[in-house]
């Protein structure tokens, strides 16, 4: 598929802020970035907490055509006051298999099993990335033919635009407690499809962790933005020095740096873990199998000097900085930073879930068409308790879009817009306007009869995660009880944060 010829409309445009160079953005390693830090076997990983068994991964049903769930932990994490992890663990537990995934749920959580409180430990995000790595019988022939040259881990990236980075599969900030992951019926991200699997090798998963202690620092938010002054820092990861002008985001807070904390403050360190919970199904022929695309905001394409239109360069930058705006004159909420980018998507479909992604002043985030419909639009929630999923000043949700299936559609080489909106009335660092979105094929879609879909209410979270599809009706009497389960189903979806786009 080509891509339509780029024209100086699809930069990006920014009302205030900048934004470092790509050159050194590009090479941040967070777990945002499409592969592992280096292209190595993984170490041996830790025992988890005990708490938590292998006993414990469980099947929610045998049926090979019911939802099936699992609830794991990454390996410990230690933090103090004003410490930051960035810890990157291969080969983690997973369902395997030929499967569609439904759902990925994450959170932090002390060695009790407790929710740990953004005001305490903040969570800056999380991902789940695919990779192959080579059977351990295959290494030893491999090492008797020189003639061969490959990689014992090959990454395997999820279909979004940006080069190299923001290549998995799954992934959220502060957000993660109150935003909905879940794959509708009859769709789902299929792995393990043994056809996908280069010969030789076995499908594994890395997660990344990155989270700021924050107890007993100077400031939280600075912290959490990564404001290089209270890192002390002037290098990067990598031991290159921070170009001048950038005031903080990821090349300042990485892996065993320290946020400056209050003086005399003191306070125990901690051992956390990621718990994540996995739903999915066996794969069969009746699931339409969905992509990832992930957007970023900062990213500015451009076509390559090449003879065909499909040789673009997306530069993602992942991060920028917004400026403080004069409220003098102003109406209440009248200083908003709105930041926008253009894109082409080379291959479209139907829109069957979208989602953004913000730090702490996040205003809202869109994803709009070629003719300026709204494709999708992501509002942040804002808490205002100081228990965890409640935290007061953190985003501890983001709305999503779950549109009737086949009624959002996006065409092949379609122009879209992103835009990521902030409040201005403070300066940000190192903040992110991403949107997450996933397509399906819409011959695929079309070509699945009608009583598979009927309403979006019929696509039903029960409250202990699984999920179901209510029957249709043939009768009268039957189709008044369903009109009763419906309305309660709707009211449910809407408590649980499902917001289906209006159009």
């Amino acid at each position: 598929m080509t891509r339509a010829p780029f024209s100086p409309s699809q930069s990006a445009e920014h009302t205030a802020g900048p934004i470092q160079s790509a050159s050194q953005a590009n090479s941040i390693q967070s777990g945002i970035s499409a592969s592992p830090p280096t292209l190595r076997s993984p170490p041996p990983r830790k025992n988890v907490a005990p708490f938590l068994l292998r006993a414990q991964l469980r099947e929610a049903l045998v049926d090979e055509n019911t939802m099936k769930s699992a609830v794991f932990l990454s390996p410990e994490f230690v933090v103090g006051p004003g410490s930051v992890v960035d810890k990157y663990y291969y080969d983690i537990d997973f369902p395997r298999g030929h499967i569609a995934l439904k759902s990925l749920n994450a959170e932090v959580v002390d060695e009790a099993g407790n929710p740990v409180s953004l005001q305490e430990t903040y969570l800056h995000h999380w991902v789940v990335v695919r990779y192959y790595e080579r059977r351990a019988e295959n290494i030893a022939q491999l090492d008797l033919d020189l003639s061969q040259n490959q990689s014992d881990i090959i990454p395997d990236r999820n279909s979004g635009l940006c080069d190299d980075i923001l290549g998995q599969y799954f992934g959220l900030g502060s957000e993660t407690r109150r935003t909905a992951t879940h794959v509708p019926y009859p769709y789902g991200i299929e792995v393990g499809n043994p056809l996908d699997i280069p010969d030789g090798y076995e499908e594994k998963w890395f997660l990344n962790v990155h989270a700021i202690d924050t107890r007993g620092v100077e400031d939280k938010l600075e912290c959490a933005e990564c404001k290089c002054d209270l890192y002390n820092v002037t290098e990067d990861a990598h031991g290159r020095p921070i170009q001048s002008g950038y005031e903080g985001g990821l090349l300042c807070c990485y892996d065993k740096m320290q946020c400056r904390v209050k003086e005399g403050f003191e306070g125990p360190t901690r051992r956390l873990y990621m718990k994540y919970t996995v739903h999915w199904v066996d794969w069969d022929d009746r699931i339409i199998p969905v992509k990832i695309y992930i957007f970023d905001v900062t990213d500015t394409w451009t076509k390559l000097n090449t003879s065909t239109d499909s040789e673009a360069r997306n530069n993602c930058k992942l991060e920028y900085d917004v400026q403080p705006c004069s409220a003098a004159g102003l109406p209440e909420g009248g200083c908003i930073d709105s930041k926008r980018t253009s894109f082409i998507l080379p291959t479209g479909g139907d829109f069957i879930y979208g989602v953004a992604h913000q730090h702490s002043g996040g205003a809202g985030s869109a994803l709009y068409g070629e003719d300026g419909r709204v494709i999708c639009s992501s509002m942040p929630t804002y808490g205002v308790g100081e228990e965890p999923g409640n935290e007061a000043g953190y985003i501890v949700g983001m709305s999503t879009c779950y549109p009737q299936p086949g009624s959002v559609k996006i065409s092949d080489g379609e122009t879209l817009v992103l835009e990521s909106n902030y409040s201005s009335t403070q300066k940000h660092t190192g903040v992110m306007g991403l949107f997450y979105i996933l397509v399906a094929e819409s011959a695929r879609t079309s070509s699945m009869p009608n009583v598979l879909f009927g309403s979006q209410d019929q696509v039903h979270k029960v409250r202990n995660g699984h999920y179901s599809i209510w029957p249709v009706a043939l009768f009268g009497v039957v189709i008044a009880i369903i009109a009763v389960v419906v309305h309660s189903q709707r009211r449910v979806a809407e408590e649980d944060g499902y917001q289906p786009i209006v159009m």
